[in-house]
């Protein structure tokens, strides 16, 4: 956290948008390049992705003091459910050259996830348990003085 401004408070789900990644169309298939500059405004230092999610079930369900992150469907289609105390938001993704980017402070939950579906997950900070708050009671805590 760092910089003294509680992220609970003045993250808006208005703040999370969808970008267009640099892609390059070629008659033998596309390409799509994701680097940490330009489009993403973050450095990037952690990848990973998800896959084989049973239908009907949801991943995420969990918020961040400080971390950064850019959603990609790379493959299938799924849901971003966004949440940031007092607005909630609804993003389906399902181009593998676009991302959500989801902003410190706000609640995500996905789900509606197609057969096949895989979500790369860009992260501007490793792997910290202390960053996230997965209590939706606890969440709801710390955005409470913008409601």
């Amino acid at each position: 956290m760092g910089t003294g401004v509680n992220p609970y408070l003045t993250s808006s789900v208005d703040n999370c948008r969808v970008i267009e990644l640099e892609r390059h169309r070629h008659v033998n298939g596309n390409l799509t390049v994701v680097e940490d500059h330009g489009a993403v405004p973050f450095k990037i230092r952690r990848t990973y992705y998800l896959y084989d999610i049973p239908g009907g079930e949801e991943r995420g369900g969990h918020s961040h003091y400080a971390l950064y992150q850019l959603v990609v469907a790379i493959s299938g289609s799924f849901d971003v459910v966004l949440d940031d105390g007092v607005k909630q938001r609804t993003v389906t993704l399902n181009r593998p050259y676009q991302g959500l980017i989801i902003t410190p402070g706000i609640w995500r939950v996905l789900n509606n996830f197609t057969s096949g579906a895989v979500c790369m997950v860009l992260a501007s900070e490793h792997y910290d348990e202390s960053d996230y708050t997965r209590e939706y009671s606890d969440f709801l805590e710390l955005t409470q003085s913008k409601r």
